[in-house]
C-alpha cells in the first residue's frame, strides 16, 4: 500500500507558479495604467478574452514570444514585468497600490484634456504642499 508522499501525484512541470503570478499583476497593472480592457488588450495580442485574463491572473504561464508581443503592445520592455520580483512576499496590492491603479484608469476616462491637465495641476500643487 503506497504512503502518502507516494500516493500524491507530482505537480505539473508546466504549471504556473508565483513568478507566472508576477509577471501576470504587472500586466494588469500596465494594462490599466494604459486605459486598456482586458478586451482590448486580448484583441491586441491576438488571444481571447479568456486566456487574457488567464495571463493576469497567474493560471496560465505566458511563453517568452508572447510576452514579448505583450510588452511591445503595453510599450515597456521585458524586465518590467519582473520588476520587484525579488522583493515580492505577497501577490496581492497594497491599498495605495490599488488607488494609484484606480486614479490612472480614472485619468485615462477622462476625455477633455482641459480637466486632463487641471487635474495633473491639482496633484503637482497637492505634492508640493508635503
Amino acid at each position: 500500500m503506497p504512503t502518502r508522499a507516494e500516493a500524491k501525484p507530482a505537480r505539473p512541470m508546466n504549471r504556473a507558479n508565483d513568478t507566472d503570478r508576477h509577471v501576470g499583476s504587472r500586466i494588469r497593472e500596465r494594462r490599466i495604467m494604459l486605459g486598456l480592457s482586458q478586451q482590448q488588450m486580448a484583441d491586441l495580442i491576438g488571444v481571447t478574452y479568456q486566456q487574457a485574463h488567464k495571463y493576469e491572473r497567474g493560471i496560465n504561464r505566458i511563453s517568452a514570444g508572447r510576452l514579448f508581443e505583450i510588452a511591445q503592445v503595453l510599450g515597456v520592455p521585458v524586465g518590467f514585468f519582473y520588476e520587484g520580483l525579488e522583493n515580492r512576499r505577497g501577490s496581492d496590492l497594497s491599498a495605495r497600490q490599488r488607488m494609484c491603479l484606480e486614479l490612472a484608469r480614472n485619468f485615462t476616462s477622462i476625455t477633455n484634456e482641459r480637466h486632463q491637465e487641471a487635474l495633473s495641476q491639482l496633484a503637482r500643487a497637492l505634492a508640493a504642499e508635503d
